[in-house]
């Protein structure tokens, strides 16, 4: 563990001085995370700015929601992304021999190789939003921590859709579209799930689980959740990474003899 952790250390490092070169891209971050922040505002706010509510969600208590949801953003901005996404160009380049003859586990090299400062505006926005929705709703900090356990969760089932779809990248090279249909589906997650229609809540919840990613921790936050549904996220994200796990050996096995 502790190998892994200095590795981690020295990738994160020379990531972050080799990112600092192009201080501008922070202020060009911020400026794009600020424009699509002020847009999922005003898209929220055109549902509420006739009393209207989301199945009893107080304009507070989607603000929190989209606090969610934007804390995500800055966290597959800054780790999967940058990541990820460059499974794709090694197999595209032929690179990714060099990546299997490193004496470490090729999904831990791939997932946390680099990673992006640029997505740290969206982690503070979606922070300073939970934050400001939380005083208007009076929560207090063990509030706040009942969500952690659900969050964490959420980001385990983020990565592992994400790892999957750049693991799809051996069979089908050119994947970014697939990616983008990803981000699309996830944008579902700006606002509580009691705002879609039952066959859609059917479907962002058990094919394209969003619900686990921003709704129900909210609901932990708020005290409304369930046990059962952090059981469920929890069961959910252990499958889920279990799965991809098996897939990438899958997915290299099938890499490998087809090389040779």
């Amino acid at each position: 563990m502790s190998r892994y952790l200095k590795v981690l250390r020295l990738f994160w490092s020379a990531a972050i001085a080799a990112e600092m070169e192009y201080r501008i891209n922070f202020l060009l971050a911020t400026l794009s995370s600020v424009g699509n922040l002020v847009g999922s505002l005003f898209g929220l706010f055109l549902f509420y700015r006739t009393g209207y509510t989301f199945g009893g969600w107080s304009w507070e208590a989607a603000l929190i929601v989209l606090g969610i949801f934007t804390l995500l953003q800055g966290f597959s901005a800054t780790f999967l992304a940058p990541n990820l996404n460059r499974i794709v160009r090694h197999v595209q380049e032929g690179t990714l021999d060099f990546v299997l003859l490193k004496p470490i586990r090729s999904q831990f090299w791939l997932s946390i190789h680099t990673l992006s400062p640029w997505g740290m505006p969206d982690i503070i926005f979606g922070s300073l939003i939970i934050g400001y929705a939380g005083s208007k709703l009076n929560l207090r900090i063990n509030d706040y921590l009942l969500s952690i356990i659900p969050l964490f969760f959420g980001l385990i089932i983020l990565y592992s859709l994400w790892f999957m779809l750049g693991a799809t990248s051996i069979w089908f090279v050119k994947i970014y579209n697939v990616t983008e249909v990803l981000r699309g589906l996830l944008e579902a997650g700006r606002y509580p799930m009691v705002a879609y229609p039952t066959a859609y809540r059917f479907f962002f919840t058990f094919v394209v689980p969003v619900a686990f990613l921003t709704t129900i921790p909210a609901e932990a936050m708020l005290r409304r959740g369930e046990i059962s549904w952090v059981l469920s996220a929890a069961g959910l994200a252990v499958g889920l990474f279990a799965f991809s796990t098996y897939f990438w050996r899958f997915a290299l096995r099938f890499y490998t003899s087809a090389s040779s």
